[in-house]
């Protein structure tokens, strides 16, 4: 196994975090009653004041329509130390809880609005924040409209002269191509695109984020990263859990709206984009806009969906989809889906990518495969890899989750007095060469939303790119209702049509 020393020197370390420590501010959470703000935001936070990331006058305000102001600093002080790597007794932690406050409101009422208006302001002069202010709206998509344009009526929305306003929006922005563009134009009537920060978690992840370093900051790849050298592209997001109670809204996403058009899309672009001039956001939107507008139109016959019935996951017997809570009984709704696309640039012509995401696969795993052409003369005779072809080619996996890491498979000399070839692998985990982070991806988005670098955030453009190429695909399947669901187990690796998409090719699925 190859291994990674890792030295930095202390006085590295403090510039790097003076040069990252943003302006004060107040962080105003809206759905702070939600699952997110516990699990993810407010431990998330509470990293950055541990790493000296957060500056000095800082404060946090959970604003939801139940009245939780008794108990919300204490329910955000025990989801912090659940989120890993705080102890009881640290002496940052009582400090950081006394700064979380609670506010209570309905979304669509005006006085409420004001009144948290009023309230920012005590707490500016509470706390010296300014009139900087960070909204991150962790609530469903049906309340963007209500709470920006009430932002915006309340004088919330734009900034003093030597303050800063920046909103935050979760995922799914829009269903289709319609409503993402009037949902972008309601917001731009009260937000300047600047000020808008649309979060996908994926790429709060390291290894996604190392997908350009890799590539950009190594001499040895990107040479041959392109149609002469590589043969073809998977990308996979399998997940061995299920919908998690969360029926209504996955009948409404399907993996597809869930996954694909946003995750997927977004890892694709690092994995395809051409090297941009600096890492500046402009400059990384254009490259990934320029990946996404050149992918031509999915077809039908490279599509796969598929639905999960019941099946052995871990041991454990579990149910079919249309069997969850709150599931309709004859859902058409796919919790599987697979498609094979192909991106009309000079670097990757006849390059096809396979991409798939579903929920109760064999196991979790989020990965990049690169897998590079053959040799053009098979000399070595007698060998066979896993898809039946002779030699195995050199793959490249960049694990995502929940190992993360970087391998590289080529083929060796088994020692002997004959030849015979074995694929070996080289492999570099995070954890072995970095240590185990307890970070869980949402610290990097918010402390770049807090110094306003948009780099990891998606913009308009992008956002309606991706839903150009996937809303004919979404209307044609709407069209046509599949016979066959459910047409996997759970705990298998999808439906036999996934193997088959790639079959027809010579290929097969990395995990075959």
């Amino acid at each position: 196994m190859a291994t990674a020393e890792v030295t930095v020197s202390p006085a590295t370390v403090n510039e790097q975090r003076n040069e990252r420590k943003p302006d004060p501010c107040i962080v105003v959470i809206f759905g702070a009653s939600g699952d997110l703000t516990k699990r993810k935001l407010l431990p998330a936070l509470f990293h950055l004041e541990q790493e000296g990331l957060l500056p000095e006058e800082f404060a946090v305000v959970g604003v939801a329509r139940r009245d939780l102001s008794a108990t919300f600093a204490k329910d955000m002080r025990d989801g912090i130390l659940k989120g890993g790597g705080v102890d009881d007794d640290d002496p940052k932690l009582k400090e950081f809880v006394d700064r979380v406050h609670y506010f209570t409101t309905n979304f669509d009422d005006d006085q409420g609005f004001q009144n948290l208006n009023a309230t920012l302001s005590d707490l500016d002069t509470k706390y010296g924040t300014k009139g900087n202010r960070l909204f991150y709206l962790a609530v469903a998509p049906e309340y963007f409209s209500d709470i920006i344009h009430r932002l915006g009526k309340h004088k919330m929305a734009k900034p003093g002269s030597d303050a800063w306003v920046r909103v935050i929006i979760e995922k799914p922005f829009g269903h289709d191509l319609q409503s993402a563009r009037e949902l972008n134009d309601e917001v731009n009537q009260v937000l300047d695109e600047d000020q808008i920060f649309r979060i996908d978690h994926y790429l709060g992840k390291e290894t996604v984020q190392n997908i350009l370093v890799f590539r950009f900051g190594n001499g040895i790849f990107e040479p041959v990263w392109n149609r002469t050298y590589i043969d073809n592209v998977q990308i996979t997001a399998a997940e061995s859990i299920g919908i998690e109670g969360r029926g209504p809204f996955y009948e409404k996403a399907g993996a597809s709206r869930d996954v694909l058009q946003n995750h997927m899309m977004e890892v694709l672009s690092y994995v395809a984009m051409e090297p941009p001039d600096s890492f500046e956001a402009s400059t990384i939107r254009v490259e990934k806009l320029k990946v996404w507008r050149a992918i031509e139109q999915f077809k039908l016959e490279d599509t796969v969906r598929g639905q999960y019935g019941p099946g052995t996951v871990d041991g454990q017997q579990v149910i079919g989809y249309r069997e969850e809570e709150r599931v309709d009984p004859n859902s058409q709704t796919e919790t599987f889906a697979a498609l094979k696309l192909q991106i009309e640039n000079w670097r990757w012509a006849g390059v096809p990518f396979y991409i798939r995401a579903g929920k109760r696969l064999a196991k979790r795993e989020t990965e990049v495969t690169i897998t590079f052409k053959q040799p053009p003369l098979h000399i070595f005779k007698g060998t066979t890899n896993d898809c039946g072809t002779q030699v195995t080619p050199n793959i490249l996996t960049m694990r995502i989750q929940p190992d993360e890491g970087i391998s590289l498979r080529f083929g060796a000399k088994v020692p002997g007095p004959t030849t015979n070839i074995a694929p070996v692998t080289m492999n570099f985990k995070y954890a072995d060469a970095f240590g185990k982070s307890t970070a869980n991806g949402y610290e990097r988005l918010l402390l770049d939303a807090m110094l306003g670098d948009a780099t990891l955030f998606a913009h308009r453009d992008g956002v309606e790119a991706t839903w150009a190429l996937f809303t004919p695909l979404l209307e044609k399947w709407a069209e046509t209702p599949v016979s066959d669901f459910p047409n996997y187990d759970a705990g298998s690796w999808g439906p036999e049509a996934s193997d088959d998409l790639l079959a027809r090719d010579g290929r097969c699925w990395k995990s075959c």
